[in-house]
């Protein structure tokens, strides 16, 4: 039964980042109506939360979205206020459908159609694409509980900047990307440790010219050569999915770690005396902790056939086997490792728009839906 705060749409996309705007200007390019929410108030809010100084691994040129390059020069790497601002820009310059501020807290199907619950209305979708992404809520390990309440604990998305910080050391917990360009701008204000095991590095450092000419060949690697269909495509997924794991380092170096006085130690396995506790038995005295552990996927509010594996749910090249009519997009190996970037998503945003217009054809018609293509 339709009730008084019901709106109905063909297709519902749950997220309006990039996933979510690849996917309703897809849609939307193929005359098909959609509708797009997102929780935050404004488009581009998700990049525009994270540290001051963070920048993008993967200069303009690999970053745009369907139908619209992203400004600037080529070769440069946008900064994450300038990845927001193109967010918005791209969702005005195509008149895309997204309502802000509608955060949905359970999805549900009720008959043949999904239900979207936010605040006091509901959405009801013939089908449903959860762009929500792979970043839902901050991964804090257990032993966190145990530390000193005077020493002042933040995760990666909390920090913005060194003088958030109280005096005294700062210990960072996790040597992937993140965990390693925060310790090398706080090295510059804070005695600074970094814990966490050595994720390696790029053959190249971004930016540097090097970089520019492995470049071409790292993309088609990342968007091509790396696809789940693929036996080598499949192992790289399982090898960073399955249990998830930092990629290397593309532009903080062990190098600049070590001469900016980073000082490397062991994993954080415990505490002692309320310190976080090394590996290796050693007290660490900081005044500030900052865990770079990374995220768990929040799925939690999708009360539907799904599956998950560590988190992430089990598709086919975005579609949900189980649950007919629901998709998935933004997430790493949907289709190949670039499906998480701004500038791949895209790519599998043509190819399930493809599938949801078939379904939607075949459903009116009454045929069998179709099957997921990988080309």
């Amino acid at each position: 039964m339709r009730r008084e705060h019901d709106e109905h749409v063909e297709t519902l996309v749950i997220g309006g980042s990039q996933a979510g705007l690849a996917m309703a200007h897809e849609l939307s390019a193929r005359g098909r109506p959609v509708l797009v929410l997102d929780a935050h108030d404004r488009v581009g809010d998700a990049w525009r939360e994270r540290w001051d100084s963070l920048r993008l691994f993967t200069p303009a040129r690999y970053c745009g979205l369907p139908g619209m390059p992203f400004p600037g020069p080529r070769a440069h790497y946008p900064t994450k206020d300038e990845a927001a601002d193109y967010l918005e820009a791209y969702a005005a310059r195509f008149d895309l459908p997204v309502r802000t501020g509608v955060r949905v807290h359970r999805l549900e199907r009720e008959g043949e159609r999904f239900v979207a619950r936010a605040a006091d209305r509901a959405y009801t979708a013939d089908q449903v694409v959860l762009a929500t992404g792979m970043y839902g809520s901050p991964r804090i390990p257990e032993l966190a509980r145990s530390v000193d309440p005077g020493i002042t604990q933040l995760h990666s998305r909390d920090y913005r900047n060194p003088g958030q910080l109280r005096p005294g050391g700062v210990l960072v917990v996790g040597a992937g990307n993140s965990g390693s360009e925060i310790a090398l701008e706080v090295a510059g204000t804070h005695p600074t440790w970094l814990a966490g095991r050595d994720v390696g590095e790029e053959p190249t450092r971004a930016g540097t010219w090097p970089d520019r000419l492995i470049l071409p060949l790292m993309w088609l690697m990342a968007s091509r050569v790396l696809s789940v269909d693929n036996p080598l495509g499949r192992k790289a997924r399982d090898h960073f999915l399955h249990p998830p794991r930092g990629i290397p380092l593309g532009r903080a170096r062990a190098r600049d770690l070590a001469e900016a006085g980073v000082e490397r130690v062991p994993r954080v396995t415990g505490v002692r005396d309320g310190a976080p506790l090394a590996e290796n038995g050693r007290a660490l005295p900081a005044r500030t902790v900052i865990w770079c552990t990374g995220f768990d996927p929040d799925l939690s509010w999708v009360d539907l056939r799904l599956t998950l594996r560590d988190g992430h749910p089990e598709q086919d090249h975005g579609v949900v086997r189980e649950e007919p009519g629901l998709y998935v997009i933004g997430w790493a190996f949907q289709r190949s490792l670039s499906s998480a970037l701004l500038g791949g998503v895209g790519r599998d945003a043509a190819g399930l728009a493809d599938v949801i217009v078939a379904r939607t054809r075949s459903t009116v018609r009454g045929s069998s839906p179709p099957r997921a293509h990988t080309g």
